[in-house]
């Protein structure tokens, strides 16, 4: 079953943050990867949830996911994120 990295992200620091935007994909697609949708600006519908970018992430299992997200190799790259970002990530399964 397939499973999905959602995240919401406002940038503070484009300049820092681009070491990341630069290196990232090349992780993901080593995990099976790969973006259905890729820091877009979504349009507010309705409820609470106003997210700034969007990027959602396919990956062929939960495993996969988990795996990438565990990855040691690209823990650096998270903190850039986290050090650059105001951000929210989720992992949900999808349908099988």
């Amino acid at each position: 079953m397939k499973a999905y990295l959602v995240l919401d992200l406002e940038v503070h620091d484009f300049a820092s943050f681009s070491p990341y935007i630069a290196a990232i994909p090349a992780h993901i697609a080593r995990h099976g990867g790969r973006y259905i949708v890729q820091g877009a600006e979504p349009t507010y519908i309705e409820g609470d949830w106003k997210p700034q970018r969007l990027v959602i992430i396919e990956f062929p299992d939960r495993a996969n996911a988990e795996a990438f997200l565990g990855d040691p190799g690209i823990q650096d790259l998270f903190k850039v994120r986290h050090d650059t970002t105001t951000s929210k990530l989720v992992l949900a399964d999808g349908c099988s």
